[in-house]
Order: structure tokens, then C-alpha cells, then sequence
């Protein structure tokens, strides 16, 4: 079993903060790009483009 520093990380474009490998994503880790479903929802449309 490796040790939670040694596992992957990434970033959340929603809330910027940094996120671990969980093993619910072991198949979809390329996939994952929020931290939480929370950040899912609130993410902005369009890949982040704010409109005025």
C-alpha cells in the first residue's frame, strides 16, 4: 500500500486547491478534474470564460 504522500495529486480549476488520488477513481484518474462534487457544480461554463 503506498502512503498518502506518494500518491498522485492535481489541482482543482474551481477552487484551486490541490487534490489526492481516491481509489473510487482508480479507472477515471485521467478523467477526474474537480476535487468534489461541490466544485463540479459551481464550475464556470465554457472552460472558465466570465462574461460581463
Amino acid at each position: 500500500m503506498k502512503r498518502k504522500t506518494e500518491l498522485p495529486e492535481k489541482t482543482c480549476p474551481v477552487c484551486q486547491r490541490p487534490f489526492s488520488w481516491r481509489r473510487k477513481w482508480a479507472e477515471c484518474w485521467d478523467e477526474v478534474r474537480y476535487c468534489s462534487e461541490r466544485c463540479r457544480r459551481q464550475r464556470r461554463p465554457h472552460g472558465g470564460v466570465k462574461y460581463d
